[in-house]
């Protein structure tokens, strides 16, 4: 459990860097996300007693398909939450724009290249294949274990992206990581399929299908 906190102490540090009004704009936001992206996977990868394990992939093919469908499943979700949102607040598409400006200077296909092989894959095996593993696996002799991992996980998963103060930035991180730790929570064995879908996901939202 000590290392666990370690490893999200971190990533709340990380993340502060990357979000904090303080801090915004004085590092190169993609390049602190893909060095946060190697720390937090290297930080998982060490503290893993099992983690050849997760390496294994079942059933590749579906997987895969099950990956690609549960993106444009949340693409969908994302598609109307700011449609309905936009329509019922002021402040939701300033909030959304806010965020899609973090592209600004930076190749699109780098960005998104980025968010493939790098970022993605790193914060669903950080977030569900360490974090509410781990957690899990620390309240085997509760009942309910499993279920208040995936709690933890997802409440804290959205907070480190508090220091934003962006209310958009935090329910969108709220929503995608429930919908993401429910799967995880049902089958740990999808964990392959998961970050195909995070991974997935992030380009679609941010490079090629914009919301």
């Amino acid at each position: 459990m000590r290392k666990l906190c370690i490893a999200v102490g971190v990533a709340a540090l990380l993340w502060f860097y990357m979000f904090s009004p303080w801090t915004h704009g004085a590092p190169n936001f993609w390049l602190v996300m893909s060095f946060s992206a190697v720390v937090l996977s290297g930080m998982g990868l060490a503290f893993q007693d099992e983690w050849a394990l997760l390496s294994r992939v079942e059933k590749p093919v579906l997987q895969l398909f099950a990956g690609v469908t549960l993106a444009f499943a949340l693409w969908g979700i994302f598609w109307v939450g700011d449609y309905l949102s936009s329509r019922w607040f002021d402040f939701a598409r300033p909030g959304v724009d806010a965020v899609y400006s973090m592209k600004d200077g930076m190749s699109p296909s780098l960005i998104a290249v980025l968010l493939l092989v790098l970022i993605g894959p790193a914060e669903e095996f950080f977030w569900r294949g360490y974090v509410q593993r781990t957690l899990a696996r620390s309240f085997t002799g509760c009942k309910a274990g499993a279920f208040i991992a995936f709690v933890i996980t997802t409440a804290i998963y959205a907070l480190v992206h508090i220091w934003s103060f962006n209310f958009m930035l935090i329910m969108a991180a709220l929503v995608a990581g429930a919908v993401w730790g429910f799967i995880y929570f049902l089958c740990p064995k999808a964990l392959p399929a998961l970050i195909v879908s995070h991974a997935l996901w992030d380009a679609l939202v941010f490079v090629w299908m914009p919301i």
